[in-house]
């Protein structure tokens, strides 16, 4: 798997330990970045082919597998911070799948 880079504010506020237990700005983060794979996804889905098709049964697939993975690691103890790093990996992943697709 792909490590991640954080930018000069995560380290920030993960060495302060400004999240007070919940990582609020890894959390905006997740929530810009979903931004961006929603457009990606919504210009695929326009086209109404059978491409588009293909994509929201793989994004159904995802959610649900995103969330079994979410409740799983919480009921099994995983801090917020690490859920919302996985899912930020989904995201940054589905990201590099449809701008290659894109171009």
């Amino acid at each position: 798997m792909e490590r991640q880079s954080f930018s000069a504010l995560d380290h920030h506020a993960v060495l302060s330990g400004a999240d007070d237990g919940f990582p609020w700005f890894a959390g905006a983060m997740l929530a810009l970045e979903s931004c961006d794979v929603m457009r990606m996804r919504l210009e695929k889905l326009a086209h109404a082919d059978e491409e588009a098709e293909q994509e929201a049964v793989l994004m159904m697939g995802e959610k649900f597998a995103a969330a079994y993975e979410a409740v799983s690691g919480w009921l099994a103890g995983a801090t917020p911070a690490a859920i919302i790093d996985r899912y930020r990996e989904y995201v940054a992943a589905n990201a590099r799948r449809l701008s290659a697709d894109h171009h």
